[in-house]
């Protein structure tokens, strides 16, 4: 892990409902001021597992700390020092986006609450909007002010769930340019989702699949820890021949990416060597590439036994 300071330490956490268990015995540790991303499919346990780890829910069983106080004993505290952006708007679209911000600073009860109301227009491009009902946004701009809203008692803790979900691609790439200057001010954010571009902006990534951790690291040594290899191949035929090498030794996962497939194995040698007769094929193009995180995911997830079958 990180020389930073730990602010989030937990052990063995693990929520029922039930007979189901949705998550099932979760370890981590976040240093301060990083973006940590939960990635994995819809249902996996993602929005559990962050809830539980900042207090907001308590699990049935584990133990561990989050901004120096108990996530059990002392959640009441740890919520008071939390910011949550749900994934659904949430805030009241017949008023205003300053009656808005004003609005839940009186629940907070920020102090300097004009002062405070004021910067976070500001810090979120809102200002000239001010004046405009919540409901008339577009998505993005309704999303910048979720956001404003959640930072306006300054959290040391961000908690986004799905936060782009519906965004236009311009939208995302601001909103991102706007987590990372908070990181950069000390803010720890922790960040669910399920889209791999996304979670290439995160510092460290959490596989969740059907409520089990898979693997966690840094986002740029992720893959490597995997142990993954990939071939791309294009051209005619592509689907006459995913038939064919899921039958072949050595070959892993297959997976279509757009044009292209994408085969990847856990032995680079054994992988090749099975791929080699198809190489001379002329309505094919093989190329050897790095795997992404895409391709991780697919393989991690081949081998997780859902927990709700």
């Amino acid at each position: 892990m990180s020389d930073h300071e730990i602010i989030i330490d937990v052990k063995g956490l693990t929520k029922k409902y039930g007979e189901k268990t949705v998550v099932d015995d979760f370890d981590l540790q976040v240093p301060k001021g990083t973006v940590y991303g939960f990635l994995g499919p819809n249902g996996s346990g993602k929005t559990t597992t962050i809830r539980m780890v900042c207090g907001l829910l308590l699990p049935n069983e584990g133990s561990g700390t989050a901004l120096g106080y108990d996530v059990v004993k002392e959640s009441a505290e740890i919520k008071k020092r939390v910011g949550y952006m749900t994934q659904k708007f949430s805030l009241w679209e017949d008023l205003t986006i300053r009656e808005n911000l004003e609005f839940v600073a009186r629940m907070y009860q920020v102090e300097n609450r004009e002062e405070k109301v004021g910067e976070a227009l500001d810090d979120l491009g809102l200002s000239a909007r001010s004046h405009q009902l919540a409901g008339s946004l577009s998505g993005g701009w309704k999303q910048r002010l979720a956001l404003a809203a959640c930072m306006l008692h300054d959290p040391a803790l961000l908690l986004l769930d799905e936060p782009t979900a519906g965004v236009d691609p311009k939208a995302r790439r601001e909103f991102w340019d706007t987590i990372h200057i908070l990181a950069d001010r000390g803010v720890t954010i922790l960040v669910s989702t399920h889209y791999m571009d996304e979670a290439i902006q995160c510092d460290y990534i959490a596989y969740i699949a059907y409520g089990r951790k898979l693997i966690d690291a840094p986002s740029a040594e992720l893959v490597d820890q995997v142990g993954i290899h990939t071939w791309r191949v294009e051209g005619k035929g592509l689907k006459a021949l995913s038939r064919k090498l899921e039958k072949i030794e050595g070959v892993g996962d297959i997976a279509r990416f757009g044009t292209a497939l994408h085969i990847t194995g856990t032995d680079k040698e054994k992988l090749r060597s099975s791929l080699e007769p198809y190489f001379d094929d002329p309505l094919l193009e093989w190329q050897e590439r790095r795997p992404g995180l895409e391709e991780a995911f697919i393989h991690l997830m081949t081998g997780s036994e859902d927990n709700f079958q």
